[in-house]
């Protein structure tokens, strides 16, 4: 067999994947905040936050990821428990236990780890209205350097569809909100508005917070309407766009429902491989501009409650 034919090259990304061999990503300077946000549902946010951290992990770096989604979808995608009663995101929200106790493990990448969403959530926007600091609860438990000495490199946060308390504490937290937009009409409905908060946040909250990345997703290259929108979208966001796409593809769909990630389901599928190619872009470019962090062998936090 050709080694350059399509079906050559997802056979050895399935193998490099399967094996932790070929990906080889350099840890960025400092830990990544990284708010996963857009209050439209449905353009492909919990499957960008997933695919994208198991991406970085599969690459050697040190992922965490913190499910503020009340509904837990991430959670369900990174095969953890979310069950009632787990300790989850709540438990984070109130000061009750740090990301380091409450971070499981993923069943399949020693490098990933995923802070729960239970239904506990649910109720947390009401509850937090009246508690000291309500917008900073995230922001205060994310320590940096807590983050390095653990080695961790990116930490993505992902919201839910909407722009309330549980979005806002993420962005507080965040130094950087990635944007999913699909191509399907009404691409950039909801964004003007999540464009107005980022700003507003960052006058009076968090000086620091940009958006820093913009994922086109499903993305369908025979159609003038995915053309047109990504087209649109470029010029609206110009180089914040990633140049790599996420295809329309039912591997992606289906993982979700076997509690994985497109890497695990089908680490050969044109979905696996577009996930790559963007988390690696997305590396890449901060590398780029700010430098690498030589391997320090920092330990990964243990699992949460075991």
């Amino acid at each position: 067999m050709s080694d350059d034919t399509p079906i050559f090259a997802a056979a050895r990304q399935a193998s490099e994947i399967m094996h932790g061999t070929g990906l080889d990503f350099e840890r960025p300077s400092s830990p990544r905040i990284i708010s996963i946000a857009n209050q439209k549902g449905g353009v492909g946010k919990t499957t960008t936050a997933v695919n994208l951290a198991a991406a970085l992990a599969a690459g050697g770096l040190g992922v965490l990821v913190i499910d503020l989604d009340p509904q837990g979808n991430a959670s369900t995608a990174l095969g953890v428990d979310h069950s009632e009663g787990t300790p989850s995101s709540y438990n984070l929200l109130l000061w009750e236990q740090n990301f380091q106790e409450l971070a499981q493990q993923s069943p399949t990448n020693p490098n990933l780890y995923c802070v729960p969403a239970t239904i506990d959530l649910a109720g947390s926007e009401i509850e937090l209205v009246s508690m000291f600091s309500r917008e900073r609860r995230l922001a205060e438990v994310l320590v940096p350097e807590d983050l390095t000495a653990l080695g961790i490199d990116y930490v993505f946060i992902d919201c839910p569809p909407s722009l309330g308390l549980l979005t806002l504490n993420a962005m507080v937290a965040a130094r950087e909100i990635l944007v999913p937009i699909q191509c399907e009409y009404y691409a950039l409905e909801g964004v003007t508005q999540l464009l107005r908060n980022v700003e507003l946040v960052t006058q009076a909250l968090n000086k620091d917070l940009e958006v820093s990345t913009v994922v086109l997703t499903m993305y369908d290259a025979r159609t003038n309407l995915s053309n047109q929108v990504a087209e649109e979208v470029r010029k609206h966001f110009g180089d914040k766009v990633l140049r790599n796409v996420i295809p329309r593809n039912i591997k992606v769909s289906e993982a979700p429902s076997y509690n994985q990630t497109i890497l695990d389901y089908d680490p050969g599928s044109k979905g696996a491989l577009a996930y790559i190619d963007a988390a690696r872009e997305i590396n890449k470019r901060y590398i780029d501009e700010h430098g690498a962090m030589a391997k320090t062998g920092a330990e990964a936090p243990s699992e949460g409650g075991e």
